[in-house]
Order: C-alpha cells, then structure tokens, then sequence
C-alpha cells in the first residue's frame, strides 16, 4: 500500500510544484498579474486554481495518514499566493517523506472511516479507500490544476504533468 500510494503522491505534487514554478515565470514575462492564474477556473461553478492546490494537498497528506494508520495534519489553507502553495506542496511532501512504509503493513484491510458532511459516513477497506476514492479524488484535483493552467496559455503539456518517475 506504500508504494501504491507515496511515491505516486510525491511524483505528482512535484509536478504540481513544477508547473507552478513555470506559472509564475510565464505571468512574469508577460507581465500578467500572478492573481489571474491563481483565481482562474475552468467553468464558473468550479474551484480556482488556488483551491484546486489546496484539495490536491489535503487529498495527498489524508491518503498517506489514514493508510498509515496516523493523525491526518490539519492545514489551515490560507495560501493567497504561489510562494505559499510551494511551501503548502513541501510541507506535505515532507509529511509524506516522515511516513515509514513499515506504517502501511495490514493497511489494505484496515478500516477507514470517512466522515465527509454531518450525517454522512463513508466506510472503506484502505484498498478501497486508496483504488476508489482518494487517488482518484487527488488526480482530479491535480489534473484541474493543470488544465486550468493549460487553458490559460501556459506552455506546459503531458510530460510536465507527470513529472519525473
């Protein structure tokens, strides 16, 4: 469960924090005010970028928590900016990097217990968990960002998405 879930969560959000990386040379430039990409969305009922980052952060320190059997950190998500989405994307990575994979042993079977909105209450095994719902919500998540970034002129393509491997 280790191998499924950490390495594939890292290589991702260090992509994530490459392409930001290429984001702000490009706004810079072209002299395009940072606050334009960082608010920017697909459609108008959808989260901006900057909150795209954020969720795809939850998703991967509560991914590598629940399967490792440990407190999920709690962020406060406060970023405005993409100096702190790149200190938000190290601080789980390194939250990440601190899980040892002997925490995952037995954690295809343990049970994860969601609890998303009152009174709702989602129960997984950590193989389900990690298969159905969290890789798939932290790929939307990161896959939004890069699309929203994309459709805004950004020169980045597959390679830049999937980071280095």
């Amino acid at each position: 469960m280790y191998s499924a879930s950490v390495p594939v969560l890292q290589q991702l959000l260090g992509s994530l924090s490459t392409i930001l990386e290429r984001t702000q040379a490009h706004a810079a430039e072209r002299k395009i005010d940072a606050d334009a990409y960082l608010q920017a969305r697909l459609f108008p009922d959808m989260f901006p970028l900057l909150r795209q980052v954020q969720i795809a952060c939850d998703f991967a320190k509560g991914i590598g928590a629940r399967l490792a059997d440990v407190a999920v950190p709690v962020y406060d998500d406060s970023e405005r900016g993409f100096d702190e989405l790149q200190a938000l994307i190290a601080k789980t990575r390194a939250f990440l990097d601190g899980l040892e994979p002997a925490l995952f042993e037995g954690a295809d079977d343990r049970e994860i217990v969601l609890r998303p909105g009152t009174p709702k209450e989602r129960r997984f095994t950590g193989r389900d968990y990690l298969v159905h719902y969290g890789l798939p919500q932290f790929f939307f998540h990161a896959t939004t960002a890069y699309a929203i970034l994309r459709s805004n002129g950004v020169e980045i393509g597959k390679r830049d998405f999937m980071g280095q491997y």
